[in-house]
């Protein structure tokens, strides 16, 4: 699963729900606070969208493919029985990301409702793709999260190029073992060697958000209170 070379500290289970509680912006104020990448980086861009909303949170690690769905040039291998071999061997949860080289991506579905129904009893519990899934009201039974940039209708020639690599999602990439938490937002990578201290880190967020949330919900709202709290978080999140 991690690249060689590199040692992966995977969370138990409880620490995983504990992650799957917050949603991906506290997720992405959280990090911020251990100063380990800039803040533009470690998230996929708003054209990988969350294609089954209303399924709450996905956390797991990223286990990689790449796909093309264009008309063969000629005979190729069949990589998915190793593939799923592959998937099966490291452990979960898992979160299965294809990128898909067609250009443009999209013209067929590597993920529809038999690919997530498999992907599922191997321990994934979504699927990103810089490409287009298909089947959603299936796979939304399933319990399985999407994310993708659109919907699509055929899985047209679509066949694994390569396995168990870094990928690249939206122009960002992602390596086997990462972290990844998702919702409607999208999608945000947490660094391994931070991510036992999320949590708390998320906690402190909503500590300090609390007091301007407040403020707003009161009848009697201040706006000169209100930018003297503002002040407050401010120095806080940065202490």
């Amino acid at each position: 699963m991690p690249l060689p070379g590199v040692m992966v500290m995977l969370l138990s289970a409880a620490q995983l729900a504990e992650l799957a509680t917050f949603n991906t912006p506290t997720i992405s104020n959280a990090i911020e606070l251990f100063n380990v990448r800039p803040r533009h980086v470690g998230f996929l861009p708003h054209t990988i969208r969350c294609l089954i909303p209303g399924m709450g949170r996905m956390v797991g690690y990223a286990v990689t493919s790449v796909t093309s769905a264009a008309p063969p040039s000629g005979p190729s291998p069949d990589l998915l029985p190793d593939y799923l071999r592959h998937v099966a061997s490291v452990p979960g949860p898992k979160v299965s990301v294809g990128q898909d080289i067609d250009q443009p991506a999209g013209l067929g579905a590597q993920f529809g409702e038999v690919t997530a129904s498999i992907h599922k009893k191997l321990g994934c519990v979504g699927h990103i793709t810089s490409g287009c899934p298909r089947d959603l009201e299936e796979v939304r039974a399933l319990g399985f999260h999407l994310f993708g940039l659109n919907p699509c209708v055929s899985h047209a020639y679509v066949r694994l190029v390569d396995f168990g690599k870094p990928v690249t999602i939206g122009g960002v990439v992602v390596r086997p073992g990462d972290l990844l938490h998702g919702d409607e937002h999208g999608v945000c990578i947490i660094p391994l060697d931070i991510a036992d201290r999320v949590a708390d880190a998320c906690r402190r967020i909503e500590e300090v958000e609390r007091p301007a949330l407040e403020a707003c919900r009161r009848d009697d709202f201040n706006l000169e209170e209100y930018i003297e709290i503002r002040q407050t978080m401010k120095s806080r999140a940065n202490e």
